[in-house]
């Protein structure tokens, strides 16, 4: 053991001498050590001889032997006996026998750590396997004392772990601003249980990740229409990890192609939308919608749009519209412009049967004109072939020669919707696509081609007598107004889109920066030198949409940036960053038509006029939305003021008479048309309806619906009429409630009785209005002086005439058979006295009472529960002006009013 001197042999030290029984022969007297490998057996062990005569001995040192010092020793041994006699003459030794000594340790060390302090540094937001590894050592020689069994950390709640070889990591994703730097004390423990005699302090900073890319992308942004501007990335920044760049370009991507024609337009009629653009009127729709007047394009096929336009589909084939000759005369001339919406290819796109594999395909013609000027002809076709727009015009085919213009566009063949706006001034052609202006790249001479037949034609997707050359694509809104050319600004506005990219403000850019944005605004590129310039104009894109009605849907974002440095080898790669902009759906507005109704009555004679009667001269349209506009998005550019104009403009209204249509010879209603044509708006009149369609203003609409009149002809007044009014805006997409109106026809009695008239009095009845006081207490329910009287009324004034027809009838017949019965009592009498003199018969009648009664608003008053013959009053009962009087003066004479 260590710190000891006796040595444990096994197996024990014995030594035999076969010299017995002599007594010092056969004696063991002593041994002798001897150096072994290390030399050093001698000078610090020892052999003592504890038996002469059984030979035992014991090997021990000389002084405690230190294991941290040497642990193994080796060395030999001899033996030797007492010889002959006491002094030892004639002894024998023996042989030599190898001694190996192995010290036996004690835990007497502590375990030491090689270094008091222990610092790291390590990014934030990771998981690390080992962040730094500390270590102990023990001085004791053996494996059990000498080794660290396991380490500890004694600093409590720190997000870090030790393992039993002194490596430490993190339980957690560092935070270098929730804490930068992590302090803590960590011990050791040997195997025999020894802890270290001081503890080690470990120190681990936290840096913040640098990773280079955008910092604070949102891959999903909502807009609420009506909101105006709204910034895309209004926290987005670029993070370069301090690498020197030079040159930073981004580029914005947002897709609306899926969408209408490309983006969210008007969801206007192509004609609305023209005069909302201020275009110049007089264009003529060549593919209008079906209709008995408009019959060319009902053989087209149509396809669903998003958007209020009508897209047509043409096969190449089949499919071709010949316009009326009626219609291409109006469009004569070397003096037009030729707008229209075109998808090359989109819909049956597949090659004609008959075409061989590898052949060139022929031009496909748009549109194929030929005109009849006043002595002559003239002929123009619009055509596409491959990525080539041509126009082929021939001012007179009989004298001139055909001269082409073409134009090299991308636009042609890559199946996306694009407008075309051709100005033709002849000789000078100007071509707008999507609103840019483009060149002819050549114009030439076609030569000698055959001429076209001399008579005018205007077909749409084919060409020539054959319809050769047929048109594969889609086409909406082709219109051609002849004259002057149109404005730039006009075809911009038909072109642009309601939505799209913008830039804030200007005026924030730092120096060096750019900003472009493409006519269709779905593209938009930042580019600049400076790194902080560059974030606060990212945070400065912004989306906006100023219709007030968006499409809902989704529009997919991409975010592409290159950046150049000055050792191109070791510049940035930035991976391109995809999102999407929800447009959530926009509330519904509410139309709604008050102030009229639900009766008008009025006598008959003022429908027979020459103008007739107003139906709604008091209608009030409101349009309300059902929250509040964003006030802080007000004074942005396209921004809640433009949604509210749109939010308020109407597109049409109908008028619609309820049960029998009109009928032509004995009612119409009559609306100003020149009044109408002033304000651009377009009118249907039939006998089931009329329709007002076009974009405008409420106001307009006010107006023009409160000069609609109804008017009868003489003698044609029935009982009653009923008109059903409503109105809608977005092309019908949202409408108003339904106004119902009763129109009454108050007839005299002259009309509906003719041996009577009417009184003073009646007239006062049939307009109650201007003898409010004389009429006190039987006045009609009426909100509104001289406009409405209940339909019950007009059913009451009838069933009092009929009465009074019936009664005064019976009082004839009465009298008659009573004065017969006089004359036969009689005997007989005079030869004239079998006629009946009616001179004196005075027939008085209260309509009134008869109304109050139908009605349930008279008061209690004498003769309540009289028999019907009360109603035939005594002729001196003549002081109510209330009541008609009819006196009849002779037979044959004509009644006479009081």
């Amino acid at each position: 053991m260590e710190n000891d001197n006796t040595v444990l042999l096994n197996p024990p030290l014995f030594a035999l001498d076969k010299d017995a029984p002599l007594h010092y022969a056969g004696e063991i007297c002593g041994f002798r050590v001897h150096n072994g490998p290390g030399g050093s057996g001698a000078a610090q062990f020892e052999a003592v001889v504890l038996d002469r005569s059984t030979g035992e001995g014991l090997v021990r040192s000389k002084e405690p032997l230190d294991c941290e010092s040497q642990r193994e020793h080796s060395f030999t041994i001899q033996a030797y006996d007492c010889g002959e006699g006491p002094d030892g003459t004639n002894s024998k030794k023996s042989h030599k026998a190898t001694v190996h000594v192995r010290v036996n340790d004690v835990n007497e060390f502590s375990p030491v750590f090689v270094e008091r302090r222990y610092e790291a540094s390590v990014p934030e937001g990771r998981l690390f396997d080992r962040i730094v590894r500390v270590e102990a050592l023990d001085a004791d020689c053996s494996p059990q004392y000498s080794q660290i069994c396991f380490y500890d950390i004694i600093t409590p709640n720190v997000p870090f772990a030790i393992d039993n070889d002194g490596n430490i990591k993190n339980t957690e994703p560092l935070d270098s601003k929730k804490q930068r730097v992590h302090s803590f004390w960590v011990t050791a423990f040997d195997c025999g249980k020894n802890r270290a005699q001081a503890d080690a302090q470990v120190v681990v900073t936290v840096k913040p990740s640098c990773k280079p890319g955008w910092i604070g992308w949102s891959k999903r942004v909502e807009y609420t229409p009506g909101s105006g501007s709204i910034p895309l990335f209004p926290s987005l920044h670029l993070e370069t990890c301090e690498e020197t760049v030079w040159n930073i370009q981004a580029t914005v991507e947002l897709q609306t192609g899926h969408i209408g024609k490309g983006c969210d337009r008007d969801s206007y009629s192509d004609r609305s939308v023209r005069r909302l653009c201020g275009a110049v009127r007089g264009e003529v729709d060549l593919l209008p919608p079906p209709s008995p007047a408009a019959n060319w394009t009902a053989a087209l096929p149509t396809l669903p749009s998003s958007d209020s336009s009508l897209v047509f589909s043409f096969n190449g084939s089949t499919h071709v519209a010949v316009v009326p000759d009626s219609i291409a005369s109006t469009v004569a001339g070397d003096h037009f412009t030729l707008q229209l919406w075109m998808r090359r290819g989109g819909a049956n796109t597949q090659p004609p049967a008959n075409q061989a594999r590898g052949t060139r395909k022929e031009e496909e013609t748009i549109i194929c004109s030929t005109v009849k000027n006043d002595d002559s002809y003239s002929h123009y076709s619009l055509s596409v072939h491959g990525c080539r727009l041509s126009l082929f015009y021939w001012p007179d085919v009989s004298a001139a020669r055909p001269v082409k213009f073409l134009w090299k566009l991308e636009q042609v063949c890559d199946s996306e919707w694009h407008h075309l706006s051709l100005s033709v001034q002849f000789p000078s052609v100007t071509l707008y696509v999507d609103g840019v202006t483009f060149d002819p790249a050549l114009i030439h001479d076609n030569g000698a081609i055959p001429n076209p037949v001399p008579r005018q034609r205007l077909v749409i997707g084919a060409c020539w007598g054959k319809f050769v050359g047929g048109y594969r694509g889609l086409l909406s809104g082709v219109t051609v107004r002849p004259g002057s050319v149109e404005p730039h600004s006009v075809v911009e506005c038909l072109y642009a889109c309601r939505e799209g990219l913008d830039f804030g403000d200007l005026e924030t850019l730092g120096s060096g920066m750019k900003v472009h944005v493409n006519p269709s605004q779905s593209v938009l590129v930042l580019e600049g030198d400076d790194i902080e310039s560059f974030n606060r104009a990212v945070q400065q894109v912004t989306y906006r949409n100023s219709l007030r009605f968006a499409t809902p849907g989704v529009r997919p974002l991409k975010l592409t940036t290159s950046l150049r440095c000055f050792s191109e080898e070791s510049c940035l790669s930035l991976r391109q960053l995809e999102g999407y902009l929800v447009v959530l759906q926009p509330d519904a507005p509410q139309i709604s038509l008050s102030g009229v109704g639900p009766h008008l009555a009025r006598p008959a004679p003022e429908f027979e006029g020459a103008r007739g009667v107003p139906l709604f001269p008091e209608l009030r349209i409101v349009c309300s939305l059902s929250h509040a506009v964003n006030t802080a998005a007000q004074g942005m550019e396209g921004g809640a003021l433009m949604s509210d104009a749109v939010a308020h403009t109407l597109d049409g209204c109908e008028v619609q008479p309820l049960g029998e249509e009109l009928n032509p010879e004995k009612e119409e209603l009559l609306v100003d048309m020149e009044s109408l044509k002033e304000k651009g708006l377009d009118i249907i009149n039939t006998t089931a309806y009329i329709a007002i369609t076009g974009a405008e203003s409420i106001s307009v609409y006010e107006d023009v619906l409160r000069s609609i009149r109804y008017r009868l002809a003489k003698g044609s007044a029935r009982f009653e009429r009923r008109f059903r009014l409503s109105c809608s805006e977005m092309n019908g997409r949202y409408t108003s409630n339904e106004l119902t109106l009763e129109v009454n026809f108050l007839h005299s009695l002259d009309s509906l009785y003719h041996p009577s008239h009417l009184l003073a009095s009646q007239q006062q009845f049939l307009h109650p209005s201007h003898h409010t006081g004389e009429l006190s207490g039987h006045t009609l329910p009426n909100p509104h002086r001289n406009s409405v009287v209940p339909g019950a009324a007009t059913v009451i004034i009838m069933v009092c005439v009929g009465f009074l027809v019936v009664m005064v009838i019976l009082g004839v017949f009465r009298i008659r058979s009573i004065h017969r019965r006089g004359e036969g009592a009689r005997g007989g009498g005079k030869e004239g006295s079998n006629q009946w003199d009616d001179s004196a018969l005075t027939i008085i009648v209260n309509p009134m009472e008869s109304y109050e009664n139908r009605m349930g608003m008279a008061a209690d008053t004498e003769g309540e529960g009289d028999d019907e013959d009360d109603v035939v009053e005594s002729p001196d009962d003549t002081g109510d002006d209330q009541r008609i009087i009819i006196k009849k003066e002779g037979r044959d004479s004509a009644p006479r009013r009081y």
